[in-house]
């Protein structure tokens, strides 16, 4: 039994936690986090409707699919998670219901507790490095949803 690599990240932000899931999940607003992901790549934006089941394309500014996913879990302003393929690489390894990236948000007077987990990296060769580079993204990600959620 391998164990699981996953990202495992928290940041308080003084916002509400409706603030802080339109920042997710509003393309005008994610398209700005969402750059840190192209590392000097195309730079894409999140689309989708955000529904149980729903595609969630990650998208180049030419309107390119990149990587894609389905939503897997959503219950407004609380838990969202999608998975997520390049479709770039050539094989899609299995899926656990707990794969993917995943937004929970807890409220406490007028704060938000953002916890975001993404992974499993186990599942792929290298599944540290990438872990690793992914965390790294995610320590620029986060503070950007911060402050635009708490600029709103």
């Amino acid at each position: 039994m391998r164990n699981k690599l996953f990202v495992d990240k928290t940041m308080e932000i003084d916002a509400p936690a409706s603030k802080v899931w339109d920042v997710i999940t509003i393309s005008e607003y994610n398209r700005q986090w969402a750059l840190e992901f192209s590392s000097g790549g195309p730079q894409f934006y999140l689309e989708s409707t955000w529904e149980l089941g729903s595609p969630v394309l990650w998208k180049g500014q030419d309107g390119t699919v990149i990587v894609e996913g389905n939503v897997t879990a959503v219950q407004q302003y609380r838990l969202l998670r999608f998975t997520v393929f390049d479709v770039r690489s050539p094989e899609r390894p299995p899926v656990t219901e707990e794969d993917g990236i995943t937004f929970k948000l807890s409220e406490e007077n007028g704060k938000t507790m953002l916890h975001i987990l993404q992974g499993d990296f186990s599942a792929m060769t290298d599944g540290e490095k990438y872990r690793d580079a992914s965390a790294d993204i995610w320590d620029k990600v986060l503070p950007r949803v911060k402050e635009m959620a708490e600029q709103l």
